[in-house]
């Protein structure tokens, strides 16, 4: 690959600005990247410019003869199935460039960089408790019975939800830091942090089942559990972060005697920078062993 090679890095879009504005920090660090290898144009779904036909020819006028679309999305579903290649297509046929489409890389879903990204958030939401505890000289995480919820945006794919739900499984009941010495005996979050299966949910903002409000009424209201920390899985922070923060409050006013933390979004994070370029050089790899 050289300046030939053009990215077409395709995020969702969003009417929130913030979102936005971190969607294309995150191009800007794909871009550092993937420098000297690959011309990367970012654009938008929909919502925002540039469009995915602006994007496209962007990357034609910068001289790219081959062009691999990356959808950044977390799971393969409408938009990557079908959405996405539409709009491409489109403008391939109205450009006359159709045989420039070197291919589609994969969602980033479960890539080895994301669940170490989900991991960190989570480790980062339990370690807070614990500084806080030890500030106010109270017992911290282990003397509390802790549930994890891992929210999804949602999708009417059935396939995206059970994509994001096994995504729960590898990143909190995973084993980390393996090893070929080790890999036996390497622990998981839930295992450093008394995480029971009984207190790891999966669950959606919307399209899919069950919702958030709830998930979280039903952990609550079991008595089992004295925190319930709640992780948003997204990319970017916007109007579904904020929603899912003030379902999360209104959970905690009702539960007054239950704690809830709610983690960071994921962020326009290396990692995710980082993640996009492997399924980019894995799309590369196929085709030349294909």
């Amino acid at each position: 690959m050289g300046d030939s090679h053009g990215i077409l890095l395709i995020g969702h879009g969003t009417r929130d600005q913030r979102g936005t504005d971190e969607f294309f920090e995150l191009g800007d660090r794909l871009a550092s990247y993937l420098a000297g290898r690959s011309i990367v144009q970012p654009c938008l779904l929909e919502f925002q410019s540039p469009t995915i036909d602006e994007g496209w020819r962007r990357l034609l006028d910068a001289g790219a003869e081959r062009i691999t679309v990356s959808p950044l999305l977390l799971f393969a579903a409408g938009h990557a199935k079908s959405d996405i290649p539409d709009a491409v297509e489109a403008v391939a046929r109205q450009t006359n460039t159709l045989d420039r489409i070197a291919g589609y890389s994969r969602p980033i879903s479960r890539q080895s960089h994301m669940v170490d990204l989900v991991r960190e958030r989570l480790i980062e939401s339990i370690e807070s408790v614990a500084t806080d505890h030890r500030s106010l000289g109270t017992s911290g995480l282990a003397a509390t019975p802790t549930a994890v919820v891992m929210v999804g945006r949602g999708s009417l794919d059935p396939c995206a939800s059970s994509d994001m739900r096994l995504l729960t499984e590898v990143a909190v009941r995973g084993r980390m830091f393996p090893s070929s010495n080790s890999q036996a005996n390497a622990p998981s979050i839930a295992d450093l942090h008394g995480i029971d299966r009984a207190g790891l949910v999966t669950t959606f903002y919307a399209m899919a089942q069950p919702r958030l409000p709830d998930t979280l009424e039903q952990i609550a209201s079991t008595g089992q559990f004295g925190r319930i920390i709640v992780q948003p899985h997204l990319l970017f922070s916007g109007r579904l972060y904020d929603a899912i923060d003030r379902q999360t409050k209104e959970a905690a006013t009702k539960f007054g005697e239950v704690e809830f933390v709610l983690s960071r979004y994921l962020g326009p994070n290396p990692k995710v920078a980082a993640a996009i370029a492997e399924r980019i050089d894995s799309l590369q790899s196929e085709r030349v062993g294909g």
